[in-house]
């Protein structure tokens, strides 16, 4: 699994990265894992041409939650979340193109189920990357949505 780009393993249970080679596929699913969730674009560079039908085909439950980097929404982390939360019990990857908007919608999620505070939430996506002023801006209103549902 660590020569996913950006593999991070969160638990037992969950990890975050990059867009996984066709390659890999098999192995992710040799690991266990049961259902990834693609925030990423389909069309763009790093995209696998037929992504869902390669993971179905491993027996994964495949989800896409397609989050523009330029302009990611709170009813996209909703709908993360509400995915998270219906597969809690199933070894779920999180990942898009470099496991910017993975780490960052992961991070979130946790904060969200009082796994991590707002340091260890930043900590947690900083381990990956600095987020640029709108991923930035988005975490923070992110925050105080979540602290306000």
């Amino acid at each position: 699994m660590s020569s996913i780009y950006n593999f991070l393993q969160v638990s037992e249970r969950l990890a975050c990265s990059g867009q996984p080679r066709e390659g890999q596929l098999p192995s992710i699913a040799a690991d266990g894992y049961g259902v990834i969730i693609n925030l990423g674009l389909t069309d763009g560079k790093y995209a696998l041409t037929n992504e869902a039908t390669s993971v179905k085909q491993l027996g994964i439950t495949y989800h896409h939650i397609p989050v523009q980097f330029d302009n990611p929404q709170t009813n996209e982390l909703t709908a993360f979340f509400e995915l998270m939360d219906q597969h809690k019990s199933d070894k779920t990857l999180v990942h898009c193109a470099a496991n910017y908007r993975a780490s960052a919608f992961t991070g979130l999620y946790l904060f969200s189920i009082q796994q991590f505070d707002e340091d260890g939430l930043i900590s947690f996506i900083e381990e990956i990357w600095q987020p640029d002023p709108v991923w930035q801006q988005f975490i923070e209103e992110s925050i105080e949505y979540i602290k306000g549902t």
